[in-house]
């Protein structure tokens, strides 16, 4: 008998082998296949680059390849969709162009373009028609581009309150700020724990990738899609012992990891898969009982600090863990960082079968309440200069949220929390705290701070002006935050009003955004400087699109630091080599240098930068140097390069970059006449 089936195939130019397999009764069966290539007459193919910057010019380059055996006059048709905020602007229709190719040829089509500032994307389709004896032949492409700001808004002063009923502030958009960027932001809540709009919006925008940051980022914005993919890559995180890595291609894990995934997971009502827990458990016992040996990433006398804070951890899993596991440690909590003292805490909370318990929990309650140090509406401990342990993840920020949550089934604290949330909420700088894992604690324990204590309802009208506009929020009773957005007043100084109308007390974050350019280098605890060498360049003192270049980054730590990252952007379609992708080139990555006592736990050679995790890092001089390769032409900017200790952020270095230019080979003359074309219709920015 005879069958047919339909079988869907691409666009490509692409082979396929179908096999058929037929059988009837037993013993009765047969098989056949053929090999078909799939092709059409003309064929479309995007050359624009995935990610663009704001006020990029560029050209927009596609494709089109004639597969069939005769020449083919076509039209080429083509609109742009700027995307803001998730709006969709109105299409802007490019220039058609009209093209002759010839069989089996193909030919480029370039629109000269800039890039919308404001737009976070641009969707492109583009279309081509032939006719031949009346028939038409047609091909298209759609492709969504993303928009990255060459200059980030970012929150450059923030304020904390509790509106009654007036209050007036005055206010002024920062110097050399970009103008129609940023603004006032009034974040509304009906309680503290609704104050986190800073840190949800610092944590959302969080470009490091290490698993205690996905973990804590899923933590900040509540995000359980987001811990599921975090719990679904874990098991390939673990090492031989059971213990967490920061990167998969690391050798061993990390006693401290461990312990603050298993404690932050916890606290946040989110579980674990029970294998991979297990595990985990077993790699902390280990360490605590000395079977298996973790040196610490700095040079430091840590071990008991290592070691509290894994017991503490184990203390959250059934069975608690034997009390004896301690013994070799001196119980000293006079001693002891703040950090060891809120684990020791949890431990006493927790383990029943504590020597001792009740007399240890008043001490360290007594020590904690001696610590506590108040200045102005800012909390703090007396011992926060030896409390910065970079190292372990630990910072004052994360000490006074972790604190928090410790506190707050305490009756003997009630009366002092609502205190120590301010000042922990004061401690935020630009409208979040300084490491991703304090923002993580601080998140918990403004939303146990809400649940346990604030249940006043707000009801009224908030509202906030300035000369120019005006803006207002009610409250029903299913309203729990609001947001109110102000630009900045256009000249001179101004006077933010809010009001509130009804009954409660809203709480009111008063954030300050500008997106300001970066004139100078800063240094706080870092140096950097960068130097750029042609590899293969077309035209001396000239980039152009396929020029390959090599790009060394200079840097000099101040003082020991650990997990520091080293950001450097590329231009808008170049392509870093050396990942080992298609089209790659290991032979032009071979010359690449690095110098120092330091290597890198983890590289990433993203589409709009290079960036590199360094888990220890010397005071001293290193060099790190990467290849890329020109893709596109047009002027393209860039961000500052950036080198942070993220778990230290006081200590970073930035570096201004300025754009690059790279041209077409052979269309120097259409590069200058485009540039002449675009400055005509769009008016620079600040002389951009």
């Amino acid at each position: 008998g005879k069958t047919s089936v339909t079988v869907p195939l691409n666009d490509s130019l692409t082979s396929f082998r179908i096999v058929a397999i037929a059988n009837a009764d037993s013993g009765l069966f047969g098989t056949g296949y053929t090999s078909i290539r799939a092709t059409q007459d003309l064929m479309l193919f995007s050359g624009l680059p995935a990610m663009v910057r704001e006020e990029d010019r560029f050209f927009a380059n596609v494709t089109l390849r004639n597969a069939s055996d005769k020449n083919q006059d076509a039209k080429i048709n083509a609109t742009v969709t700027a995307i803001a905020q998730g709006k969709l602007g109105k299409p802007v229709e490019l220039a058609a162009q009209n093209i002759s190719v010839k069989p089996g040829q193909a030919e480029e089509l370039t629109w000269p373009t800039i890039t919308p500032a404001g737009a976070d994307q641009l969707q492109w389709d583009v279309m081509v028609t032939a006719m031949s004896g009346g028939k038409a032949t047609t091909d298209r492409i759609k492709f969504t581009q993303k928009v990255a700001p060459a200059i980030k808004t970012r929150t450059f002063q923030a304020t904390l309150l509790q509106l009654d009923q007036s209050l007036d502030l005055a206010i002024a958009q920062p110097k050399d700020a970009l103008p129609n960027r940023g603004g006032i932001r009034i974040d509304l809540s009906r309680s503290l724990a609704g104050q986190l709009g800073g840190v949800r919006d610092y944590m959302r925008e969080y470009r490091y990738t290490c698993l205690e940051q996905r973990a804590s980022k899923a933590i900040v914005l509540n995000d359980e899609t987001l811990w599921q993919s975090v719990l679904q890559s874990l098991p390939s995180y673990l090492d031989n012992d059971g213990l967490a890595k920061y990167f998969t291609g690391m050798r061993e894990g990390s006693d401290t990891l461990t312990a603050y995934l298993l404690t932050i997971a916890d606290e946040a009502g989110w579980a674990i898969t029970d294998a991979v827990k297990k595990r985990m458990n077993i790699g902390l016992q280990a360490f605590i009982q000395g079977r298996i040996r973790r040196d610490s990433s700095l040079p430091a006398a840590d071990l008991t600090l290592r070691k509290l804070a894994a017991f503490a951890a184990l203390s959250r899993s059934e069975p608690a863990p034997d009390a004896l596991w301690l013994t070799s440690i001196m119980i000293e909590p006079n001693l002891w960082p703040t950090s060891a003292i809120l684990d020791w805490q949890t431990i006493l909370q927790r383990v029943v079968a504590m020597p001792e318990r009740e007399a240890r929990l008043k001490e360290t309650e007594q020590i904690l309440r001696s610590r506590l140090n108040f200045q102005g509406t800012i909390m703090g401990f007396s011992t926060e200069r030896s409390d910065n342990l970079w190292w372990l993840m630990i910072s004052g920020d994360g000490n006074a949220n972790h604190a928090i949550v410790n506190l707050l089934d305490n009756p003997a604290w009630r009366e002092e929390l609502p205190r120590m949330v301010k000042g922990a909420i004061a401690r935020q700088h630009r409208g979040h705290w300084n490491t991703s894992v304090a923002n993580a604690w601080g998140a918990l324990a403004l939303r146990k701070f809400a649940q346990a204590f604030e249940a006043v309802a707000v009801a009224g009208t908030t509202s906030a002006s300035t000369a120019n506009h005006s803006r207002s929020v009610a409250w029903p009773a299913s309203r729990q935050t609001g947001t109110l957005n102000l630009s900045w007043p256009t000249s001179g100084n101004d006077q933010l009003k809010l009001r509130h109308n009804g009954a409660g007390k809203p709480w009111v974050t008063v954030s300050g955004n500008a997106a300001i350019p970066l004139r100078a280098p800063l240094n706080s605890g870092f140096s950097i400087a960068r130097n750029v060498t042609a590899i293969e360049q077309q035209e001396e003192g000239k980039w152009s699109r396929g020029d390959m270049l090599r790009i060394r980054l200079d840097l000099d730590a101040q003082t020991d630091a650990t997990w520091v990252v080293v950001d450097d952007p590329i231009p808008a379609g170049a392509t870093i080599l050396g990942a080992g992708l298609g089209r790659d080139s290991q032979i032009m990555t071979q010359g690449e240098k690095r110098e120092g006592w330091v290597w890198p736990a983890f590289e990433e050679r993203a589409q709009d930068a290079f960036r590199a995790y360094y888990e220890y890092v010397p005071k001293g001089k290193w060099s790190v140097e990467y290849t890329i390769r020109l893709n596109g032409a047009g002027d393209f900017h860039l961000p500052e390069t950036r080198v942070e200790a993220m778990y230290a952020p006081e200590m970073f270095a930035e570096l201004p970059n300025a754009a690059v230019a790279i041209q077409s080979p052979g269309e120097m003359s259409y590069l200058t006449k485009a540039k002449r074309w675009l400055d005509t219709i769009f008016k620079p920015r600040n002389g951009s």
